[in-house]
């Protein structure tokens, strides 16, 4: 069978820093508006397992937004999604995460594996010349990278900027400096940034945002690239004329949009739902409760009894359920919050899930099955008392084990946020109710 391929050409950057911290999510999304305000069509992309950030740059965007990461959506995935994105839009910003050689694979893997420059946003807070030898030392790090401006963040006045740009190593420039701006902070909380829905007067702070970098002479468009990747293999139709509820409010909505892609790809017809503030759930031949923030809303979610009654009404008809971090959560018998409050779940899974105060786990992990491998993350500020036995555990990249994934009956619940297209098959079998082994 010939493999087609699509290429196309248009301008892009990913978006990087030294660190976290740096401003570079907010520096993105205003780019984003920036060029979205003049007239240009631009797509925005997220290395890494990131919900939060996302919701920001589609605001900011007006564009749907896909997480790109070597390892868990898989490298040919990345230059597929990239490659697709440059055939109509006029720009490409990707954001990174944390610093650019941070994790492997790191942001910096991503630029050099997808060909694109890579533009540094650096915090330039309590920083002169210095600021130079930071910009140098990214560049010259990587031999295969490719740098050749920088941002500066966060800069105290017009000859604070000057001394930046005087710093500068022959074959580097400064692209922009932008002042420290109210309309460039964004509130964040423990899982990081708030979401982009509980933001009032998101897109007139966006806007503002904009200006900002346009007076700080950012509006030029980064390098034009050539990208060109395989089209993927259609998904197998494994769900077809299943019918899958999904709930989606400020509770729950840690949802990538390939992961929702992959389902309606593979056959199945989906529905939102609120488990907040909805008394029914949706005609629906299973259930997924993804990630997001239970413990933020738990008195009013202990509260909704006609919904807790619908939910394990579905589960004790022998109905599937995938539940993932914050749906586990609301999965066991008790939620005690941060407040140290305790409210009554669902009872589908023995024990308590207690915020910890802490981030208790993080990484990259994959659950390894006999009907594939699903890859994905683990990224939570709980911890969970239970007595149940596991089906298995999913294992951190090193091979050890990591969080134990459980099953009671048809519901599969896990602290663990799986990326379906790294295992369509076994995605759908735990859609379908089906068993698999650890």
């Amino acid at each position: 069978m010939t493999t087609s391929t699509i290429r196309g050409e248009t301008h892009a950057a990913l978006i990087t820093a030294p660190g976290s911290g740096q401003g570079k999510s907010m520096v993105t999304a205003a780019l984003a508006r920036l060029h979205r305000n003049a007239g240009r069509k631009v797509r925005v992309f997220k290395h890494g397992p990131d919900y939060l950030d996302p919701m920001v740059q589609e605001v900011a965007s007006g564009e749907p937004v896909y997480q790109l990461h070597p390892w868990m959506t898989g490298e040919a995935e990345c230059r597929w999604r990239l490659a697709e994105a440059a055939r109509d839009a006029d720009l490409i910003l990707v954001e990174g995460s944390m610093g650019l050689f941070d994790g492997d694979p790191s942001s910096a893997d991503l630029a050099i594996l997808a060909e694109l420059p890579a533009l540094p946003v650096i915090d330039a807070w309590g920083m002169a010349q210095t600021f130079g030898a930071v910009a140098q030392g990214l560049a010259n790090y990587h031999p295969d990278l490719a740098i050749h401006e920088v941002i500066a963040n966060r800069v105290g006045s017009p000859g604070h900027g000057r001394l930046l740009a005087e710093s500068m190593p022959a074959g580097l420039s400064l692209l922009g400096a932008i002042p420290r701006h109210e309309a460039m902070k964004i509130p964040d909380r423990h899982l990081g940034l708030v979401q982009a829905g509980e933001l009032a007067g998101l897109d007139a702070q966006l806007d503002a945002a904009a200006e900002v970098l346009a007076e700080a002479g950012l509006g030029r468009l980064p390098a034009r690239v050539t990208l060109e990747a395989a089209v993927p293999e259609p998904a197998p139709r494994l769900l077809e004329g299943m019918r899958i509820g999904v709930a989606k409010d400020d509770a729950f909505a840690f949802l990538y949009r390939a992961n929702l892609d992959l389902l309606a790809q593979m056959g199945a017809k989906l529905s939102f739902f609120s488990p907040l503030a909805d008394t029914t759930l949706p005609d629906c031949d299973a259930l997924w409760l993804p990630g997001g923030y239970p413990e933020l809303h738990a008195a009013r979610l202990a509260a909704n009894a006609p919904m807790l009654d619908a939910l394990r009404t579905h589960h004790a008809a022998g109905k599937p359920m995938l539940a993932e971090c914050g749906g586990l959560m609301a999965c066991v018998e008790q939620l005690v919050d941060v407040d140290g409050v305790g409210h009554a779940m669902l009872g589908l899974l023995p024990g308590t899930a207690r915020m910890a105060g802490k981030l208790t786990a993080l990484g990259l992990q994959s659950l390894h099955t006999q009907r594939g491998e699903l890859r994905g993350h683990t990224y939570h500020h709980s911890r969970l008392e239970s007595d149940a036995v596991p089906l298995g555990r999913t294992r951190k990249l090193a091979g050890s084990e990591a969080e134990p994934v459980y099953r009671n009956g048809a519901l599969v619940t896990s602290y663990f946020h799986g990326y379906f297209p790294s295992a369509p098959a076994l995605t759908a079998a735990i859609f379908r109710g089906e068993s698999f082994s650890v």
